[in-house]
This record gives C-alpha cells, structure tokens and sequence, in this order.
C-alpha cells in the first residue's frame, strides 16, 4: 500500500524493506529501538516511539499469566523503543558540562546494548550529533539506520542502511518520512503481534 499511496518512495524500497527485516530481528532477539532526530525529526521520534510501545493498528493483547486478567485488559503489547531526542536533564547537562555535539551518543551509550537498532533521523543526513551516534553505535555492536532526505549527507557514510526518501527540501523530506515510517511500524507489529 505505501509505494501505491506514494509512487517516489519505490525508490527506497529496498532500504525499507531491509530496516523492516532487521528492526523484526532485534526485537525477536530480546533489543530494542532507540530513536533520535533534531527539530521536527525529534518529534518524529517520539511519534515512533507511540506507535511502537502500544498498539499502532493492531490492539495487541496482554496474554502474560503474570498480569491479572483486569490490569491486563488495560494494557496492550508493547515494543520497547525510546526516543533519545527527550528530556532536559542530560543533553542540556552534557552540553553545558562536555560538548553539546555529542548528547545523543551519550544518551545512546547509557541506554543500547549489543543487538538493538539505533534510528537517526535527519533531513539532510549531515547532523553532527547523530553522526557521532552513529560511529559509537557502531563500536558497541548497535546496528544503524538513517532516515534522510535524497542526498544522504553524512548518514549515508555511516549507517548500515539509509532510507533516502527522493526530496531535498526539508518540508517535503519530513512528508515522506512519515509514510516511511508508519510503515515500518505497521508491518514490524504485523510480523510480531498478528
């Protein structure tokens, strides 16, 4: 349905596709997903992250015997992600007390382990806090993705794969983007919930 509803982005199916496949192998594997954007990208993020730790379109039922049948009515099946792009306390700390460049890889050093998938969204690609995510994601065994506009910038470098969405200006980027990733949050919910 998504490449129907928005022809373009046929041309970053295969970057989709293999970010489906690899976020379904983590989260099977017991990881997770962290997320991290500036700007309306951080808002992205934690868009991500609402779609992902409670039902998207599926209501995913609590099953675990552990929960009594009434709290477990109330909950719904969630999939640990966490947006990086969240909170004062730490970046605005680590930027007054170290260098404001790199919040995220510090918040993503405290928080990944071996396994999970580190998300970095940016328009342009060339974002110097998420690159330098990227590089320690990369020394700790966390598996990377970019979400960037046409050219990629310095994401494209970096990740293990970019979604590239065929636009350069930073509005029109943000609209395909999220298609995108509705889309994977759909089809990572089908592939473990239905």
């Amino acid at each position: 349905m998504l490449y129907e509803n928005f022809p373009a982005l046929k041309s970053c199916e295969a970057q989709i596709e293999e970010t489906i496949a690899m976020i379904i192998d983590c989260y099977r594997k017991g990881g997770k997903l962290l997320i991290a954007g500036n700007g309306g990208s951080a808002s992205d993020s934690e868009h991500i992250v609402g779609e992902l730790m409670k039902g998207f379109k599926s209501k995913r039922p609590v099953t675990d015997p552990r929960i009594p049948a009434e709290l477990a009515a109330k909950l719904q099946g969630a999939l640990p992600a966490i947006s990086l792009s969240n909170g004062l306390a730490l970046p605005t700390a680590y930027l007054n007390d170290v260098d404001g460049e790199y919040t995220v890889a510090q918040t993503l050093y405290g928080l990944a382990k071996e396994g999970d998938v580190f998300l970095a969204i940016s328009t342009s690609g060339n974002a110097k806090n998420l690159s330098h995510a990227v590089e320690l994601a990369k020394c700790i065994g966390v598996k990377t993705v970019g979400l960037t506009g046409a050219g990629g910038g310095r994401l494209y470098e970096l990740c293990d794969v970019t979604i590239r969405v065929p636009e350069t200006e930073t509005y029109r980027v943000q609209e395909y983007h999220l298609p995108v990733y509705h889309e994977i949050c759909a089809r990572v919910e089908e592939a473990l919930f239905i």
